[in-house]
């Protein structure tokens, strides 16, 4: 099976720099619909779907591969290696921040920077970690996944969206929600919500830009601090907005924050 069909993947634009774009649980690429037109009159795009995400081949899902975030940082490097010709800016919300920043640690010569929306390396509370939900809160979160995915998926996906002055974002997150494989969805969010990479923070050298929301309930602004003292070469900025899907609900803020970060970097 090609790496193309596997994951779906889309080259848009032109330039000499490559944006490669990855979605977050539950979502697909067109999440980046409102990001994706202001650079690709300038950059070459990537964009593809997580495997047992979007339009990727389910069948490609190996659960034992995919026990882990390394199983998606590992696809990551070969949607790399076969698209991409140079060192890419990757962008990452939520757990494919994670996702992205293990391939970077992998192989940090194919990654000019990070820019993670929304990132938590852990989400559980631990000691002086605060990743904003205890354990049991997060085995209550899976169980609720694994009886009722759907259930949870309208009842979560509004508080995950935020943004209520847009209603229709969040009917959406709940339609793309909708949309995943149960089954598969089950899987991926215990490996979501159980992963912890905080060691890896330390080991990323990539230039990094932490986007954070003011008000986000899955990814707190501690976590936000945690990860920008950390990681070598990070800076945090913080988009006053309510959720965790600020490259939907907050487009403007997003797109100059990274802009900015770009501007510096590059």
């Amino acid at each position: 099976m090609s790496v193309e069909h596997r994951n779906n993947v889309k080259v848009l634009g032109s330039g000499s720099e490559t944006i490669v774009f990855a979605h977050g649980f539950g979502c697909d690429q067109n999440m980046w619909k409102y990001l994706v037109p202001s650079y690709e009159p300038h950059y070459r795009i990537v964009l593809f779907d997580l495997v047992g995400s979007g339009k990727s081949d389910l069948s490609a899902y190996d659960f034992d591969k995919y026990d882990s975030l390394q199983g998606y940082a590992d696809d990551l490097i070969e949607i790399i290696d076969e698209f991409c010709d140079s060192p890419v800016i990757f962008v990452g919300h939520s757990v494919s921040a994670t996702i992205g920043m293990l391939a970077a640690v992998d192989q940090p010569e194919k990654f000019k920077c990070l820019v993670m929306v929304g990132p938590s390396p852990s989400y559980i509370n631990d000691g002086d970690y605060t990743g904003g939900f205890t354990r049991a809160d997060i085995e209550e979160l899976c169980d609720t996944i694994d009886c009722n995915y759907l259930g949870w998926s309208s009842n979560m996906a509004p508080a995950i969206m935020g943004a209520p002055d847009q209603p229709e974002l969040a009917v959406e997150l709940t339609n793309s929600f909708c949309r995943t494989d149960p089954t598969i969805a089950t899987h991926f969010a215990r490996v979501t919500f159980f992963s912890d990479h905080r060691d890896a923070l330390a080991k990323c050298s990539i230039p990094s830009l932490i986007l954070q929301c003011s008000d986000d309930f899955i990814a707190p602004l501690s976590v936000g601090e945690y990860m920008n003292e950390q990681m070598p070469d990070a800076q945090m900025v913080i988009i006053e907005n309510v959720g965790h899907c600020p490259h939907l609900s907050a487009p403007h803020a997003s797109i100059d924050a990274i802009n900015a970060f770009l501007k510096r970097l590059l």
